[in-house]
């Protein structure tokens, strides 16, 4: 999979962000920010951001959050395969550093791909309790 942050792996219309926020599967909450989910039906992730005034004052430190978090996001595609993903800014996040931001996302990252029902899991663990096995 490509690294890259191409149009095909952004949230671009209202219509699609919501279909996020009507109907999420998979909801991750961190300290300053909501993650919210859906299964998109492709082979990769697509991610849309909503970081507020209200959230994060001075525009600076919006476009800031929104690149280190950008970035954290290309780093993690493959372990996101097949959601749409909503990031929810909330007061406080924009008083983080760069560091800080990556290691939170990183965390929130792992804990919304264990959050997804994996289907290869569930056919095996279909055969080991079959009758006839």
């Amino acid at each position: 999979m490509s690294r890259d942050f191409c149009r095909e792996k952004r949230l671009l219309t209202p219509r699609d962000f919501k279909a996020v926020f009507d109907s999420p599967s998979g909801k991750v909450p961190g300290k300053n920010v909501l993650l919210l989910a859906r299964d998109n039906g492709f082979d990769h992730p697509r991610l849309g951001m909503v970081i507020g005034k209200k959230s994060v004052k001075l525009s600076v430190e919006r476009n800031r959050l929104k690149r280190q978090i950008r970035e954290s996001y290309r780093l993690n595609q493959e372990v996101l395969q097949g959601w749409d993903i909503v990031i929810v800014a909330r007061k406080g996040l924009g008083d983080l550093d760069n560091s800080e931001l990556a290691q939170q996302f990183g965390k929130l990252w792992k804990r919304l791909a264990r959050s997804k029902p994996r289907p290869e899991n569930n056919a095996e663990t279909g055969v080991a309790d079959s009758p006839h096995a």
